[in-house]
């Protein structure tokens, strides 16, 4: 790709950008959100049309006007959001677009034999052994469905492959399972295109680094020349001298108590206790089926409730919906931003004041009963100023901002309803480390004004860095909580794998 220049209204993505990829070698893509990473993939892929630049494959000038154009010519991606049809079954999903068919006849059906053999031999080869073909994608975890999308991209027989932060969603073991098939990929030939935000990841793997800040190339080094903190350094243009801002908390009462909480699914949690308190941060580690977002959409009220109890304040509450959540003072930023966050058609305003909306239903009105559409901005743009959103206007529809810049237009909305208990589930998925240090940052802010935040991360890192304590869970069950200053990550990956049924 040489010379590759795209813009949007108001916003320059990509400003003459180059990358040569070799046959053979995983080449690493770095750069703050929205540094035109996925932009430029995009144009690689055919969903954007580049506005000057030339792309070539094998030497060969190629025009990608779609997907289908970049598939047919050995391109596939795997994207950072996940788009499951979540009505079919894993098989239809893998080959969805391209069903092998029979004829009985003049009539030609979906062989449905073949489909399932192949798919049951595509997972065989990839090591994904714990997978129906026949389970309907609803019923998967986003763990699972990311390592689907890989398979499925795998099965296009690909010459490059493009991987958009695959391991954002992924356990250390199934990471691991990535990186085996990786390796495999390259051996064949197959020259990897590789997304992330995790820098020891990009020094395993990465033959090559290219980085890129607001739009524009900032060069091209070999892995082997590189650290973290040169990565770092050149990605966000200034020093990063330490990853978590210092911590200033006076701890208070307890604030949020859950008691004996048992999930109405009886495959979920049961007998749930914890508190938070007033000033802290309450890190819930666990690995993947450990119920850690069940429990807490439950506590929001998006999930049913067997038996149990919420106080806050010391009075007891009833949650039975997201209502009830923010009129108590909760608020939850949920794990899949694009499936259950944003409103991806709507504009900047109108993702951010939707909830307080909801709560205050006329605190946007003027007295006539109209919107107050000066007071709906002005308040967006505090929030957009206070987090640092990169976009060119407030009526820029939400899905073309990047994943980071997405996550900080969801905090504002819940910010902007002034929540004594935030709820944060992997609040720095797929966001790069200037960007994760902001929102670091806001936590810190919002402790300090004593508000409770409960963060679901599978960062350890994260969880030590961030927390005041761990609570681990295993399987539905609490098995440990550990103090944030002594816990270390063989500790956690203990409790996290302890509970035996």
């Amino acid at each position: 790709m040489t010379d590759i220049s795209k813009s949007f209204p108001g916003v320059k993505a990509l400003d003459k950008v180059s990358i040569t990829v070799r046959s053979g070698t995983v080449h690493a893509l770095m750069g703050e959100n929205g540094a035109g990473k996925s932009t430029l993939m995009k144009c690689a892929f055919g969903l954007y049309h580049p506005d000057e630049g030339e792309i070539k494959i094998d030497g060969k000038s190629v025009t990608l006007e779609n997907p289908r154009k970049a598939m047919d010519c050995g391109i596939s991606m795997i994207h950072q959001e996940l788009q499951p049809i979540r009505t079919q079954n894993v098989m239809e999903n893998i080959w969805v677009g391209r069903y092998p068919y029979k004829k009985t006849g003049p009539i030609h059906w979906v062989d449905e034999k073949k489909m399932y053999d192949d798919t049951k031999a595509l997972l065989d080869e990839l090591h994904i052994h714990d997978i129906d073909p026949y389970t309907s994608m609803g019923e998967l975890s986003v763990s699972h469905c990311q390592l689907l999308e890989i398979a499925r991209s795998v099965s296009y027989g690909a010459k490059v492959i493009i991987m958009d932060e695959p391991t954002s969603s992924l356990t250390d073991a199934e990471s691991e399972l990535l990186f085996a098939i990786i390796s495999k990929l390259t051996a064949a030939g197959t020259a990897i295109i590789y997304i992330s935000h995790r820098i020891e990841e990009i020094l395993r793997l990465a033959d090559e680094v290219t980085i890129l800040r607001d739009g524009e190339l900032v060069g091209c080094w070999p892995a082997s020349e590189l650290d973290g903190n040169l990565i770092v350094n050149r990605m966000v243009g200034r020093e990063m001298t330490t990853r978590f801002p210092p911590k200033n908390r006076k701890i208070g009462e307890e604030y949020l108590q859950i008691e004996n909480f048992t999930s109405a699914d009886p495959s979920s949690f049961k007998d749930v206790n914890f508190h938070v308190r007033r000033g802290e941060v309450l890190g819930v580690g666990g690995l993947v089926g450990a119920q850690r977002t069940e429990l807490m959409e439950t506590v929001f009220g998006l999930r049913p409730l067997a038996s149990g109890t919420i106080k806050i304040g010391g009075k007891q509450v009833e949650i039975k919906n997201a209502y009830d959540a923010i009129t108590n003072g909760i608020a939850l930023l949920t794990e899949e931003r694009r499936a259950t966050g944003i409103f991806p058609l709507l504009d900047i305003t109108e993702n951010t004041v939707v909830a307080k909306e909801a709560k205050e239903p006329e605190y946007f009105h003027m007295k006539n009963g109209l919107l107050d559409s000066k007071k709906r901005n002005n308040e967006t743009q505090d929030y957009v100023e206070k987090l640092s959103v990169k976009t060119p206007t407030l009526k820029t529809p939400i899905i073309n901002l990047s994943g980071g810049n997405q996550q900080k237009v969801l905090l504002a909305r819940w910010m902007l309803t002034s929540p004594d208990i935030l709820i944060l589930d992997e609040p720095t998925r797929g966001i790069d480390v200037g960007a994760k240090f902001e929102i670091y940052t806001l936590i810190e802010q919002l402790v300090e004004q004593g508000k409770c935040v409960i963060m679901i991360s599978s960062e350890m890192p994260e969880l030590l860095g961030m927390c005041d304590r761990i609570m681990v869970m295993c399987e539905g069950k609490l098995t440990g909580i550990l103090d944030g200053e002594t816990a270390t990550e063989e500790q956690i990956m203990l409790l996290a794998s302890s509970y035996n049924k």
